[in-house]
């Protein structure tokens, strides 16, 4: 099943404010960074390369027997840094659609970024990513938790109008929970990062807004779950506890 127009690359930095060093924290025995090249690449779409800026990343990342480039350590974001990789690693274009796999997403399913790149299959379609529905009350007013607003093209495809921290829309009827693993393809990402920050994307502190203002298409899968993010030392716990479980199961 693997392309070879696919490339997943993912971004890893240390210099996490709350929690310092979390690529190489440890998760089921295997360095967080690991974890989610090894669930990349049981996605079975390209070939998985690291981008980081941290050479023990690199060392860890290698003795996994996985890809890894060296990058600036003063980008401003994932999209930054996988586009400066994306030079080193294929300067001749060959990959014409890229996966971003946010680094601290150490249980998320190989399905739910194949369901990512399906959204390119429509060649109309810029950028495509992922959401789930709210179900837990306190997250529909929960400023952290993003918010995907579109409109519906099937009962699991959305048309993305807007993203925001609010709760939104307005109305009955379910809201959805953004998240933040993105297929692009090449030409989209290209000019994503050579544009300058939208005024809407400020204001949210939402980057994926800087797409839409220019007129980007970005179209929405709905997964069933929405993937651990670990961004605190709670995180880490539970995302221990949930891949020791998963090892009883051996499920992946």
């Amino acid at each position: 099943m693997s392309s070879q127009d696919v490339l997943i690359l993912i971004p890893a930095r240390m210099a996490s404010t709350r929690l310092p060093g979390k690529p190489l924290a440890d998760v089921g025995g295997r360095p967080m960074i690991v974890e989610v090249a090894r669930r990349s690449a049981a996605a079975e779409i390209g070939r998985v390369v690291v981008a980081t800026d941290d050479e023990g990343v690199r060392d860890a990342v290698t003795a996994a027997g996985f890809d890894v480039v060296m990058t600036r350590s003063d980008h401003a974001s994932g999209s930054d840094r996988i586009f400066e990789a994306l030079g080193h690693v294929d300067p001749e274009g060959r990959a014409t659609r890229i996966v971003n796999v946010q680094g601290d997403l150490p249980t998320i399913d190989p399905a739910l970024i194949r369901a990512a790149l399906d959204l390119l299959d429509n060649p109309a379609v810029d950028i495509g990513t992922l959401a789930a529905e709210i179900t837990v009350e306190a997250e529909r007013t929960n400023p952290n938790v993003v918010k995907a607003v579109g409109s519906p093209l099937a009962p699991t495809h959305l048309r993305a109008l807007y993203f925001t921290r609010a709760s939104a829309p307005y109305g009955e009827g379910p809201l959805f929970h953004h998240i933040g693993l993105y297929a692009y393809r090449r030409a989209a990402l290209e000019r994503f990062v050579a544009l300058p920050p939208s005024p809407l994307e400020s204001r949210e502190k939402l980057e994926q807004l800087r797409a839409l203002e220019a007129g980007m298409r970005i179209d929405v899968a709905v997964v069933d779950t929405v993937p651990l993010g670990v961004d605190t030392p709670e995180d880490l716990e539970r995302a221990r506890e949930l891949l020791a479980h998963e090892a009883e199961g051996n499920s992946l």
